[in-house]
């Protein structure tokens, strides 16, 4: 039997700051989760989104050090456009970064791109009516 992937796992360097940023975007995520080296939460379909501090991923991986680009994204679908224009708008009043306001892609949604504390693209999308 072959590996099963079940888990996405990103680095925080400060575990309250990079919860609040994802609980805003409504995931539930115990508060008591804010004082611990590690996170986690169930998404639908049983994938977990995990965070590690880095004082933890230090104990982990002797050597290792925050990128200072992480690689890809996290996508987050929306209902519709209306949705990613107020998500977007949302998260920027709330003090995070909003990397590229919102935009008709070419390749059929509707796109935005946040970062989250830690440097995280993480994106949100809804499909565009077709026809």
């Amino acid at each position: 039997m072959p590996p099963i992937f079940n888990a996405i796992g990103l680095a925080a360097a400060d575990m309250a700051t990079t919860l609040a940023f994802y609980r805003k975007l409504g995931l539930d995520i115990p508060a008591e989760a804010d004082k611990e080296p590690h996170a986690e939460v169930r998404m639908l379909g049983g994938l977990r989104l995990m965070w590690d501090s880095h004082e933890s991923l230090k104990s982990i991986h002797p050597g290792w050090t925050p990128s200072r680009d992480p690689g890809g994204s996290l996508a987050f679908e929306c209902a519709d456009s209306a949705e990613v224009d107020a998500v977007y708008a949302e998260m920027v009043r709330a003090g995070y970064d909003g990397h590229r306001e919102p935009w008709d892609a070419e390749w059929g949604q509707r796109y935005a791109l946040l970062r989250d504390p830690d440097g995280n693209e993480v994106d949100l999308y809804a499909w565009l009516p077709t026809g």
